[in-house]
C-alpha cells in the first residue's frame, strides 16, 4: 500500500489532534505544516517532528509533494483556504463548520463541480462504532417507524465570564456559536443514524453571559476565574439554544445545546423513539447503547465487534470491554476518508461513511435556518 503525503494548516488544539490521529493510520506521511507566521510554524513543526514548516499556508498548498491537505483554521478562514485548496486540485479534509454560512458553503460546492477531488468535513461523532451500529439497525427496520428524535450536547468550558475564545466572536466563528460549534454535530448525527432529513426548525437562542472578560492568555478549555488584565467584551453569540424539529417523514424532535452547564464536559446524547423500540446513546459512555421496549425487558448493548453488523463492525478495532472513545471515532473518520482515496472511489458516485462537503453544506443550511428562526420567532424551512 502506498503512503499518502499530507499537509496540515493550523496546529492549535484541533490541528494537533489531526496530526496525532493521522500518525495512527500508518499509511499517511505528514510532510508539512503551516501556521500564521514562520516562527510559530518552525516551533510547531519541531514539536510534532514534521520536516517542512510554512509561515504562509499558500506555500503549503503549492508544495507538489502534498496530495491531501487538512484545513484546521478558524471558521472565518474556511472559505478562503478551502477554495485555494480545491483550485490546486488537492484532496481536502476541513474542520467544521464548513463555512460561516450556507452561502459560503454553496460557493465551495459549486467550485467542486470543476475539480475531481475527494472532500470531507470533520463530523467525527457519526464514526463511533455504536453510532454506525445504530444507523444499520435503524436501516434494517429494528426500531420500526421513527416517531421522535431528541437529545442534547452540553459543555461547561464557557461557564465563567472570564472564559474567552475566538469562538465567541461572530466575525471569526460565525453568527451562531453553540449551534455552529456543537449543535452542528448533533444535527449531523441525527440525520446520519436515522437516514432522515431535518426539514423545518423552531429555535430559541440565548446569550446567558452578555459581557465577558477578554484576556490574551486564556486558551480553549482552560479555567481562569480571576483576571487582572482584561477588557470587557459584549457577546452577541449564544451560550444556549433549544430547537424544535420536523423531519421529512413526519417525525418530530427537539435538541438543546449549552456551553455554560457546570460539570458537563462533552455530554452529547441522542434518543430515537420508534414504533417497535427505542435507541439511546451518550458519547461519554460511547461503548454502550441502551435499547428500550414496551413488552420485554430493556437491555444495554456493549460494543463488541463479534456482535455487530458487518457494516459497523469494521469501525470497532478492540475486543468488547476494551473502551474506544473520541480519538478512536476521529481515527475511524480519517480512516474512511483516506481509504476512499486509496481505493480510487468517485466522490460524486460512491457512498461515503464520512461527511462530504455536500453534507457540510446541508448542516450549514440547517444552522442558518435555526438562527433565522430564533430571530423571527417562527418555524423556518431548511433552504438546501
Amino acid at each position: 500500500m502506498r503512503k499518502i503525503k499530507t499537509g496540515v494548516i493550523g496546529a492549535g488544539f484541533i490541528g494537533a489532534t489531526h496530526i496525532e490521529i493521522l500518525r495512527r493510520l500508518g499509511y499517511v506521511d505528514i510532510v508539512a505544516l503551516a501556521e500564521t507566521d514562520q516562527e510559530l510554524a518552525d516551533q510547531k513543526a519541531e514539536e510534532f517532528y514534521i520536516p517542512k514548516a510554512y509561515g504562509n499556508y499558500k506555500d503549503l498548498i503549492k508544495d507538489p509533494e502534498i496530495e491531501v491537505i487538512h484545513n484546521c483554521t478558524p471558521n472565518n478562514m474556511h472559505l478562503k483556504v478551502n477554495t485555494e485548496i480545491i483550485k490546486a486540485d488537492k484532496h481536502i479534509f476541513s474542520e467544521k463548520p464548513l463555512a460561516m454560512d450556507s452561502q459560503q458553503s454553496l460557493q465551495m460546492l459549486n467550485l467542486l463541480k470543476e475539480h475531481k477531488i475527494v472532500h470531507g468535513v470533520n463530523f467525527n461523532y457519526r464514526m463511533y462504532p455504536l453510532a454506525q451500529e445504530m444507523k444499520q439497525k435503524i436501516k434494517d427496520g429494528e426500531i420500526g417507524d421513527i416517531r421522535l428524535v431528541h437529545g442534547s450536547y452540553l459543555q461547561d468550558w464557557l461557564l465563567y465570564d472570564t472564559d474567552y475564545n475566538w469562538r465567541v466572536e461572530p466575525e471569526v466563528a460565525g453568527k451562531t456559536r453553540a449551534i455552529g460549534d456543537i449543535g452542528s454535530h448533533w444535527c449531523d448525527l441525527a440525520q446520519t443514524v436515522t437516514g432522515l432529513k431535518i426539514e423545518e426548525v423552531y429555535a430559541d437562542l440565548s446569550t446567558i453571559i452578555p459581557i465577558r472578560k477578554k484576556s490574551k492568555t486564556v486558551e480553549t478549555f482552560s479555567v481562569n476565574k480571576e483576571l487582572t488584565d482584561y477588557e470587557d467584551k459584549r457577546i452577541e453569540t449564544e451560550d444556549w439554544a433549544a430547537v424544535l424539529i420536523k423531519f421529512n417523514n413526519g417525525a418530530r424532535g427537539v435538541f438543546y445545546v449549552s456551553q455554560v452547564s457546570a460539570g458537563r464536559k462533552c455530554y452529547f446524547n441522542i434518543e430515537i423513539n420508534g414504533s417497535k423500540s427505542t435507541f439511546y446513546w451518550n458519547q461519554e459512555k460511547g461503548d454502550r447503547m441502551w435499547v428500550g421496549y414496551r413488552d420485554q425487558p430493556n437491555r444495554e448493548v456493549m460494543r463488541d465487534p463479534n456482535q455487530m453488523t458487518q457494516d459497523s463492525k469494521k469501525y470497532a478495532f478492540l475486543p468488547g470491554g476494551h473502551p474506544e472513545g473520541w480519538n478512536d471515532a476521529f481515527k475511524n473518520n480519517l480512516s474512511a476518508f483516506y481509504t476512499f482515496i486509496l481505493q480510487g472511489k468517485d466522490i460524486d458516485k460512491d457512498p461515503a461513511d464520512f461527511a462530504t462537503f455536500r453534507e457540510g453544506h446541508d448542516i450549514m443550511a440547517i444552522t442558518d435556518a435555526i438562527a433565522e428562526s430564533s430571530q423571527k420567532k417562527q418555524w423556518v424551512k431548511i433552504n438546501r
